[in-house]
């Protein structure tokens, strides 16, 4: 079994040192044994694992998401009917997303088509859009700071 203190283990599985803190912190990865010395020492298992949350995230699934299926991949109980719907949601999830920008490339297309080119910027339709488009959502649903809770009650 392999010994990896931090660094070593950031750069096999190509994340920063950070990143492993954080999993830490989040408990997605273990709290390592330490070295005579006080160094963090994480074992294959470990590799293993934030291979695995990585890989999670390659596929859009969270990190809440990517704890539960660590769950359930540890689970002597748990069946992949489990694991099938977590999936399925992100399916449906990944198709609200491609509707959206499609939506979006239809808007930018007949903008880009509308766009006279050469002329002035004032008369250019794609940043007229833009300039009005705040104005819209603005009047449909009341921005708030950071922070601040939305007060339409």
């Amino acid at each position: 079994m392999g010994k990896f203190k931090i660094g070593e283990l950031a750069t096999a599985a190509g994340v920063s040192r950070d990143t492993i803190r954080y999993y830490e912190r989040t408990g997605l990865l273990l709290s390592p044994g330490r070295s005579g010395a006080g160094y963090r020492l994480y074992g294959d298992d470990d590799l293993l694992r934030l291979r695995f949350i990585r890989s999670g995230q390659g596929l859009g699934f969270t990190l809440a998401e990517t704890s539960e299926l660590l769950t359930l991949q540890t689970s002597d109980t748990a069946r992949a009917t489990a694991v099938l719907a977590i999936t399925c949601d992100k399916i449906r999830q990944a198709e609200t997303r491609v509707d959206e920008l499609n939506l979006i490339r239809t808007i930018l297309e007949g903008l880009a088509a509308a766009c006279p080119g050469e002329a002035p910027t004032r008369d250019c339709p794609i940043l007229a859009f833009i300039s009005a488009r705040p104005r819209a959502r603005a009047a449909a649903k009341p921005e708030t700071t950071r922070g601040e809770k939305n007060r339409e009650t």
